[in-house]
Formats: C-alpha cells, sequence, structure tokens
C-alpha cells in the first residue's frame, strides 16, 4: 500500500489571448474578398448626356434604376433596350416592375422613392417616353435622369 496518493490537478483554462487577432483576420479577409454586385449590364455600358446643371441623389438605396441602351448580345435585335435589374425587359414591364420595387420597401419610404433612367446619348425619345408614360399610370412621379456634368473647354 502506497502512502502517497495521486492527487488530480485541474485542466488548465483555454489561453484566448490570440482569438481577437484571429477574428480580426477573418473579418479583413470577408471585406477584401466579397464583392459588392449590383447589377449586371445587358446593354452596352451608356454613355450619358452631358448637362450643366446636375445634382446627387440622396437616397441612393431608395433608387430603382432602369437602363436604356443597344443590347450587347446581338440576338436581341437592333434598337433600344430596357433593362430591369437583371433582364432585358419591354416598357411594359416597368409597371411591375415598380409594384415591386415598392413592395419591397416600407410605406413610409414610398414618398421618397425615386426612379433614375440611365439612357445612352443615342437612344430614342420615344423609347424614354415609353418609360416616362408607365412610371405616370403606377405613379411614380419622382423622375431622374442621370447624366454627366458638362465640363467647359476653355480655349
Amino acid at each position: 500500500m502506497s502512502k502517497f496518493g495521486k492527487k488530480k490537478k485541474p485542466m488548465p483554462a483555454v489561453n484566448t489571448a490570440s482569438l481577437p487577432d484571429i477574428v480580426f483576420m477573418l473579418l479583413f479577409f470577408f471585406m477584401v474578398t466579397t464583392v459588392m454586385r449590383e447589377t449586371d449590364l445587358k446593354i452596352e455600358n451608356p454613355t450619358l448626356p452631358n448637362a450643366t446643371e446636375v445634382k446627387k441623389l440622396e437616397h441612393k438605396s431608395l433608387v430603382s434604376t432602369i437602363y436604356v441602351g443597344k443590347a450587347k448580345d446581338k440576338k436581341l435585335g437592333a434598337g433600344d433596350k430596357i433593362q430591369l435589374n437583371d433582364k432585358i425587359a419591354s416598357p411594359d414591364d416597368v409597371t411591375a416592375f415598380i409594384l415591386n420595387e415598392r413592395s419591397q420597401r416600407s410605406e413610409a419610404e414610398h414618398p421618397y422613392m425615386t426612379t433614375s433612367i440611365k439612357a445612352d446619348v443615342e437612344s430614342s425619345v420615344g423609347t424614354i417616353t415609353d418609360i416616362k408614360l408607365k412610371l405616370r399610370d403606377v405613379g411614380a412621379l419622382k423622375l431622374s435622369l442621370s447624366s454627366r456634368k458638362l465640363t467647359e473647354v476653355k480655349q
């Protein structure tokens, strides 16, 4: 028989000193590698018209954008095409697009919602007029036509 008994040592606590470093390293990794996806353009990148008076939109999260221009894919045919989100559409689809955008927002935000038309310089005025008439039918009267600021050339 032994006079000396075995004492059980308690388990040491887990060292968490490097845990904040690991968390910040992962956070930094995901911030760098994540891409904020907007819309894949299926029309040619529109050349915006020049304007002398330009104002920036304030609530960009409340802006619904309609793109107008020539299609990148020649299978879609010639002429102006309208892109709503990620699909090519007709002027008749604008009504459903605006109603869908409204359903995703609270009713308090509806008066602040803006529809932005990004049309190519060579786009037909008739296409833009058709879109404006559909927007009027659905009551989306706050409209913005995207343009770039005209820079004066000094000679």
